[in-house]
């Protein structure tokens, strides 16, 4: 028998290391994506700094520590619009500068 790898068994390792390098590839694509992910967690979208999150009557409100920018989930913001009571985002907006401006803002 000859030492020389038939061309089937070249084709097999072929195909094996290009899946293996494949996987490898979406391994570290998915940890990066994760690891990105990560660090935005929490972080104010327009300029990178932390989020505090407070309750204003059940919603939850993000505020950036810096900006002062407020941010709501999907579902937040569909509550706070949804209010029955009449001028609530109003009330909302005023806590919030209210808070901006050094006096207590967020309900605990």
């Amino acid at each position: 028998m000859a030492d020389k790898p038939s061309k089937n068994e070249e084709e097999y390792f072929a195909k094996r290391d290009a899946d293996l390098l494949r996987q490898q590839r979406a391994s570290a694509h998915q940890a990066a994506a994760e690891a990105e992910r990560r660090s935005h967690r929490m972080k104010c979208p327009k300029c990178g700094y932390d989020l505090i999150t407070g309750a204003w009557h059940g919603i939850q409100l993000d505020q950036c520590t810096h900006c002062h920018g407020l941010w709501l989930d999907a579902a937040e913001a569909e509550r706070l619009v949804a209010h029955p009571e009449p001028g609530f985002i109003a009330r909302v907006f005023q806590t919030v500068l209210r808070g901006v401006g050094g006096e207590k803002g967020l309900d605990p």
